[in-house]
């Protein structure tokens, strides 16, 4: 049986590494592994596996050799001789050695690395778990040591195998979890390990609860000082954090059993000094109150140190960000308060409650000062404190947390408008409000820099893109935030500027770019100067749409928003990765120019995932209300739908001249309409060819095709809206046909009454002609002329009468059809005085006629 797994591992050797059986190496570890498991002395078996150990802790050949032939051998001495605590002792040294790997000179990306192959074969004998697992319930110190240190190295090159056969050995969690309690070494060395392990596991960490985690992290954190305690201290929050995050019941379990007061115990003050030092801590407490609104209100409702020195233990949390001089910190600070806003309106609401402006000397006092200040004094304090680079780093941190708390909360939002900073002497203006003093800080900012872009102090590489940050999240919504803003013209001149500096990083003007969108979108001033369409004419004229359009592009290929994702699953602070996270430090003095972009790599954490996906959305709307701004002329509501109807009084003729001047105006903006879409199309054409002045900073061609694509599809939306526009227009030509038609029926209708009523009249005259005659001739008969003239006139009334109502009853059908087709001609647009000019004239000569006839 031996010589048959030996044989098939040979195998697996030679089929990835070819025939090396030759060279020295393996032909000493053979020999090496032949003393060992046919040896008759114990002693020669002994040293031969400690000459093993070292050989495979120092050639990768020897790794290789090892990984071919080895393992049968040393997994029988661990089931078969583990009452040999020596042997067994060795065996497990040898086994960690030929799991870590060495560290020689970088080779070929696609080398097989001999550490990460022996722990796969390892790994895939079942029976090897089980058989480790077991052996820490040996008594000698060594042998659970290096068990443990075996388990770890498995466990990180191979977790989810070595986690789903855990799960299926009974009592397999339960032994690690006793390793909590064991001696100081092994104990730190387990909790690294179940560190590990419950990342990412759900059913492990229910297990791992359950097995009384709880009570001996905190025993252990106790032990080591709380937060005075060191990087012990940290492993055990970080396996607190895994055990809590993303996991309901765990959180629950921990708030009814122990309750957050173990937790924020830990959290004490120590003296009148600076407070609450370590990011340690605050990492737990940020996930531990994500989305869970009994768990914020506990934190909410919490005080830290002893009289005098208590305060609450957000303000305590404040300071470490306003105060700190660890990137570290700040960051873990400024997540416990992302988390405490998120989805709480009523937190968010009692921290605005809290931000009152102090009096100007207490605005400009030192930063010691805020010992007594409510939370919303200090972060004022902080946002407000100065103009010098260290106090304009504060105000960017303070600004960071005033955009968790502004975060889709309108009511916070126009509470934070009202608030006016007092000047530095009254008689020099009246208070200025909190916006306008963010955006002076933020130009300050831009003023600090030298030529090539990049700060003079690298504290404050990062401030401008955190101050947009909270405009971009005030603005979102929030129409009196857009007035607020525009309300200082020159905001809007620096904003504009800001977009078209190529020295600043991409993404300074894209986030530049998107509070210009804002302004637009979630515009509703009345005033000519302020309104959407003069945002996008000014942006038009000084950048061009189609640039305007690029920023977006250019910003979600940035250094800050490609890593968003990948920063969402960084690795916490463990042993391992707390070196990682110092990079973030050490890197504020390195040349930044190397960067593609030159952001501050701490942005990837601030920018977080809600907030790309809130740009992402707001560049969508941008892009569809500029175009609909843009391609419609300002004057489109010039008329109200009042005037479209005759007025009191107002005579046909005059009715009609005023519908007359509306149709000319529609025409006009008409034609102004198709103007502006054609000059939109023949932008956006030019740039889809790649001629516009922005083309060089196209690094790929894969992303000149997605620019083209998104240009294209404008281009499309454009030119689907100008045919539109005409089919639209030539339907108005054709009801205006058929108006002037109907309009010439009803002249010729209005003629032919005319005449009739002419008739008629001849016809009264000619009788009354014949009455007359009668008159003078008096016949013998003595007839009744009076009789004679009144049945005449009689009969002439009731013929004239019956003429009359015939021609209203016409007159009464063609004035109904004049009132449809003068709506009509309203709706479309069309001048209807133009259309009957010259109608009536006709008849008014004929009239005219009439009473030169009379005269005579």
């Amino acid at each position: 049986m031996k010589m048959h797994l030996v044989s098939g591992y040979k195998g697996v050797f030679g089929l990835v590494f070819g025939n090396e059986n030759s060279s020295s190496e393996d032909s000493y570890v053979e020999r090496l592994l032949d003393r060992i498991s046919n040896g008759k002395l114990a002693e020669d078996r002994r040293n031969a596996i400690t000459e093993l150990q070292a050989i495979v802790s120092e050639s990768q050949a020897a790794q290789l050799a090892f990984g071919a032939m080895g393992f049968p051998v040393l997994l029988s001495i661990l089931r078969e001789e583990h009452d040999d605590v020596e042997m067994v002792r060795g065996t497990l040294e040898t086994l960690v050695s030929a799991l870590t790997p060495i560290n020689h000179a970088k080779g070929s990306s696609n080398e097989v690395q001999p550490a990460m192959m022996n722990t796969d074969l390892l790994s895939r004998e079942p029976e090897s778990i089980s058989l480790l697992l077991s052996l820490l319930t040996e008594d000698d110190f060594y042998v659970r040591y290096y068990t443990l240190q075996l388990l770890t190295a498995l466990l990180t090159n191979s977790p989810q195998r070595l986690q789903e056969a855990i799960l299926t050995i009974p009592r397999g969690i339960t032994r690690l979890m006793d390793m909590l309690m064991d001696r100081e070494v092994i104990r730190n060395e387990a909790l690294l390990l179940l560190t590990h392990l419950t990342r990412e596991a759900e059913e492990i960490q229910k297990i791992v609860v359950f097995e009384g985690a709880f009570e001996k992290i905190f025993s252990i954190i106790k032990e080591e000082g709380g937060s005075d305690g060191g990087v012990v201290v940290q492993d055990c929050l970080e396996l607190l954090n895994n055990l809590l995050r993303h996991n309901a019941s765990n959180q629950v379990l921990l708030r009814e059993t122990l309750g957050l007061d173990s937790l924020i115990s830990i959290l004490k003050l120590r003296g009148s000094g600076y407070t609450f030092t370590q990011q340690k801590a605050l990492r737990v407490i940020g996930d531990l109150i994500a989305g869970d609104l009994k768990n914020c209100d506990v934190l909410s409702s919490k005080f830290l140190g002893e009289e005098p020195q208590v305060e609450p233990a957000l303000n305590s949390i404040l300071r470490i960000i306003l105060r700190t001089s660890s990137m570290q910190e700040f960051i873990a600070a400024d997540y416990v308060f992302k988390s405490f806003c998120e989805k709480n309106t009523d937190g968010q609401s009692m921290l605005a409650s809290t931000l009152i402006p102090q009096p100007y000397s207490m605005n400009h006092a030192p930063l010691e000062e805020d010992v007594n200040m409510s939370f919303g004094s200090m972060l004022l304090h902080g946002l407000t404190l100065g103009e010098n680079e260290g106090d304009l780093e504060v105000c960017g941190r303070a600004a960071s947390v005033l955009s968790h708390v502004l975060k889709d909360n309108l009511h916070c939002k126009d509470r934070v408008l009202q608030i006016e900073i007092e000047a530095p002497i009254s008689s020099l203006g009246a208070p200025e409000p909190l916006m306008h003093r963010m955006v002076k800080y933020m130009a300050l900012v831009s003023s600090m820099k030298s030529k090539d872009g990049k700060s003079r102090s690298s504290e404050n590489s990062y401030i401008q893109e955190i101050i947009l940050k909270l405009l971009v999240t005030w603005l979102a919504d929030c129409p009196g935030a857009v007035h607020c803003f525009l309300d200082a013209r020159p905001h809007l001149t620096y904003l504009l500027e800001l977009v078209s500096n190529l020295s600043e990083t991409v993404c300074i003007r894209g986030l530049a770019a998107v509070v210009l969108g804002e302004c637009v979108i979630y515009n509703n001033s009345t005033d000519s100067a302020k309104d959407a369409f003069a945002i996008v004419d000014m942006m038009s004229q000084k950048i061009g749409l189609s640039s305007y359009f690029l920023m977006f592009d250019e910003m979600q290929k940035s250094f800050v928003f490609a890593n968003v994702e990948s920063s969402l699953n960084r690795k916490s602070f463990t042993r391992c990765s707390t070196a990682s996270m110092e990079d973030i430090t050490d890197s504020d003095n390195n040349d930044l120019s190397e960067q593609k972009n030159m952001d501050h790599p701490v942005l990837s954490l601030i920018l977080d995932s809600y907030f790309v996906n809130l740009v992402k959305g707001l560049e969508a709307d941008i892009r569809e209300q500029i175009v609909v701004v843009y391609s419609h002329p300002k004057t489109k509501v010039a008329v109200v739908p009042a005037e479209l109807e005759q007025k009191i009084g107002e005579s046909d003729v005059e009715y009609i001249k005023r519908l007359k001047a509306f149709l000319e105006k529609q025409c006009s903006e008409i034609k102004d309409l198709l103007s502006r879409n054609a000059t939109l199309a023949e932008d956006l054409a030019r740039t889809g060819g790649g001629s516009n002045i922005q083309s060089e900073q196209r690094v790929s061609g894969s992303s000149d095709k997605v620019q083209i694509n998104a240009l294209s599809r404008d281009l499309q939306e454009a030119s689907k809206r100008l045919e539109m526009l005409k089919s639209e227009k030539a339907e108005v030509e054709s009801d205006t046909r058929k108006y002037r038609n109907l309009a010439e029926k009803m002249e010729a209708d209005l003629r032919s009454l005319s005449d009739a009523y002419n008739s008629l009249e001849q016809s009264n005259i000619q009788l009354e002609k014949q009455v007359k005659a009668l008159k003078s001739g008096v016949s013998s008969t003595f007839l009744d002329v009076e009789a004679i003239k009144a049945e005449a006139r009689e009969e002439a009334q009731k013929e004239s009468e019956g003429e009359l109502n015939d021609l209203l009853v016409c007159l009464g059908q063609e004035q109904s059809k004049v009132d449809r087709l003068g709506a009509r001609l309203l709706e479309l647009g069309e001048d209807v005085d133009k259309l009957l000019e010259g109608i009536g004239d006709d008849v008014g000569n004929v009239e005219d006629g009439e009473d030169e006839e009379d005269t005579e």
